[in-house]
């Protein structure tokens, strides 16, 4: 029998930053394969990043990004991941993904690989609710429902704009905290999905995400970092703070957080 066709197969593009050769790509291959990859090379353009053999992918450096963007391309920052904005900009599709190439494929406690793609796709086509809070955590979920009080008139949901990926191993601290704490592992699998409630804002990490550039598009853009300019790695958390305004002043749109 015939396997399934992907989830969002057409529709959905990966936008993955990078500095170096694209070896992890082998442990995610069963899961991004069959999507087209947006590689953004930060860095020295001269040198060579080797993708593993059988990906659909385009590769654009600095050079290309000054060549197409001319006078604008300061718009892109230069030796900091932001520079994956860029490949939001090419995309023509309705989904992105990006994830940073220094993550790998978690397994849940049985031991299976967890596709963190096909959840937050799960995540973008499934309704969110941010006005009242749900005391089973995802109602839409399989084996779940809204409990008894919530109002019938809330229970539709809206649409998921963005889907905000967590991650084991090394937590996302800032200097400070990795400075006292240098070992601190998160070891803690949760397999929980959450809304963030309307009116709440929260530092969203840019390196396991998704979202659905129709309902967000400019919002999305990661703040100039890197290169030339004084503050460093808020660029995302910046993006995120945008969307969540943008989100609720406009969509009603909200976040969900696997």
């Amino acid at each position: 029998m015939a396997s399934a066709t992907p989830l969002l197969k057409d529709e959905l593009d990966i936008v993955i930053p990078t500095i170096r050769n694209l070896d992890f790509l082998e442990m995610w291959r069963p899961f991004f394969e069959p999507y087209h990859l947006i590689i953004v090379q930060d860095g020295d353009p001269s040198k060579i990043i080797k993708v593993p053999e059988g990906f659909d992918y385009e590769l654009y450096n600095r050079n290309d990004i000054n060549r197409i963007l001319g006078p604008k391309a300061n718009c892109i920052s230069f030796k900091d991941s932001a520079c994956r904005c860029f490949g939001y900009m090419v995309s023509k599709k309705k989904y992105i993904y990006t994830i940073d190439d220094d993550c790998f494929v978690a397994t849940d406690p049985s031991g299976h690989k967890i596709n963190a793609l096909k959840q937050h796709i799960e995540n973008l086509l499934c309704p969110s609710t941010p006005y009242f809070f749900n005391t089973l955590y995802e109602p839409f979920r399989e084996g779940a429902d809204f409990v008894r009080g919530y109002p019938f008139s809330l229970r539709e949901g809206v649409p998921t704009a963005v889907s905000h990926g967590l991650w084991l191993n090394i937590p996302d601290y800032d200097a400070p905290t990795q400075l006292v704490k240098p070992l601190e592992r998160n070891t803690r699998y949760v397999d929980a999905i959450l809304t963030i409630p309307k009116g709440t804002l929260f530092p969203m990490c840019g390196m396991n995400l998704a979202f659905d550039r129709d309902l967000i598009g400019a919002a999305m853009y990661f703040g100039l970092m890197g290169d030339g300019q004084p503050i460093g790695r808020y660029d995302d958390m910046w993006a995120g703070w945008c969307c969540k305004v943008y989100s609720c002043l406009l969509f009603s749109q909200f976040y969900t957080i696997n």
